[in-house]
């Protein structure tokens, strides 16, 4: 009789042990929250970079397929795309059996991870710099010769997005 009264006090917590429990967890969310967010936040910079690195990187390819006379240009013209859009859509190469071949330098213009969609085409969401505007004081102009998110933020890094 007494072993069975022993075994029915064992079943079960007090209520101590649930509230040391408790404390103990709130503890450990306490200290995982902000490390979720920094995690969360280095993600959307990374995105941010390969963004601008896949950008940046046709909009090189597309000076260079005008510097070998692949695209037809202006006369007037930097040999830099009048949009983000023409990277997307594609040009004529003129070099190509009948000039019936389309080169296309992004499959889909990134979204900037950091800004959210201001309207109805992607290019609305990246700040563009035309190559006769100064680095300093970027503005748009006839071409693309650069871009840059128009997030206000700073990056882990110090640096303003927008010098990114």
């Amino acid at each position: 009789m007494i072993l069975a009264s022993v075994r029915s006090r064992v079943k079960g917590f007090t209520l101590i042990e649930m509230l040391v429990t408790v404390t103990i967890v709130g503890v450990l969310a306490t200290v995982a929250f902000p490390v979720v967010g920094l995690t969360q936040r280095r993600s959307q910079e990374r995105e941010l970079r390969e963004a601008l690195r896949s950008i940046r990187t046709a909009i090189d390819q597309y000076k260079q397929a005008v510097d070998e006379g692949r695209i037809v240009e202006d006369v007037k013209g930097s040999g830099y795309p009048p949009s983000l859009n023409f990277l997307v859509s594609g040009v004529t190469d003129v070099k190509s059996a009948g000039g019936a071949k389309k080169i296309f330098f992004l499959r889909r213009l990134p979204l900037d991870p950091l800004q959210p969609v201001l309207g109805s085409g992607n290019e609305s969401n990246w700040g563009l710099r035309s190559y006769a505007s100064p680095a300093d004081n970027p503005q748009p102009g006839p071409d693309v010769y650069d871009v840059y998110s128009l997030s206000p933020g700073t990056g882990l890094n110090g640096k303003a997005y927008r010098t990114w």
